[in-house]
């Protein structure tokens, strides 16, 4: 199964919190062992919130790059 959770800091180290609906799902108890693909997932969320101040709708800011107005 693959899903995708968040790690947290948890004291001086990082971890994963598996949800209970997964960890029934696949008879996960305490203390089993558990073998883990770690892949990092792309993260945009620094990008939220940068557009807010521009001032033109995307239209026109499409119309100037065709008139060569940028770059």
């Amino acid at each position: 199964m693959e899903v995708q959770l968040k790690a947290r800091r948890i004291g001086g180290s990082l971890g994963i919190i598996i949800p209970l609906e997964i960890a029934r799902k696949e008879r996960i108890v305490d203390n089993d062992t558990l073998k883990v693909k770690i892949k990092k997932t792309s993260d945009l969320s620094f990008m939220f919130g940068k557009g807010k101040n521009i001032k033109k709708s995307a239209k026109q800011i499409m119309r100037e790059i065709d008139e060569g107005e940028y770059g």
